[in-house]
């Protein structure tokens, strides 16, 4: 039986937060995607990396409109940023995200915050949590 969303968004936050732990802020994205993705795979989960995602807009296909970077067994869009500080424009690109794929949950990991606690949001898309989280940014 595979987790709930709400489970391995836990086990994603878990991960992440030893790896910016062990390495600390200032390397790459692309560092922390691969060193990421690899130790999901490590615990058993589905990852794919850098997924070009199809959508349709008024009545145009758009064959790779974006990319994600991490997608979770199938369900849990994670978008890594290493940066000083998250902009506002980096939530709302998570939304978006989750809102062209029609799925309810997103992370939004910062590994360039010097306290992790700062660079990790939930980012929820119609999504109905089993219990409330102080990382909620969006509810629809």
């Amino acid at each position: 039986m595979s987790p709930s969303i709400e489970e391995l968004s836990k086990v994603t936050v878990d991960a992440a937060f030893h790896i910016h732990k062990e390495l600390g802020p200032g390397l790459l994205e692309s560092v922390y995607e691969v060193v990421l993705a690899r130790k999901l795979l490590k615990l058993g989960h589905k990852v794919e990396r850098q997924v070009g995602i199809k959508f349709e807009f008024e009545g145009i296909q758009f064959e790779e409109g974006f990319r994600v970077d991490l997608l979770i067994n199938d369900c849990l869009v994670v978008e890594l940023k290493s940066v000083e500080c998250l902009a506002p424009i980096h939530h709302k690109q998570v939304l978006t995200y989750l809102r062209l794929m029609k799925q309810p949950l997103g992370l939004l990991i910062n590994f360039g915050s010097v306290m992790f606690k700062d660079g990790v949001k939930r980012v929820v898309n119609n999504h109905v949590a089993t219990h409330d989280s102080a990382l909620r940014i969006h509810k629809s």
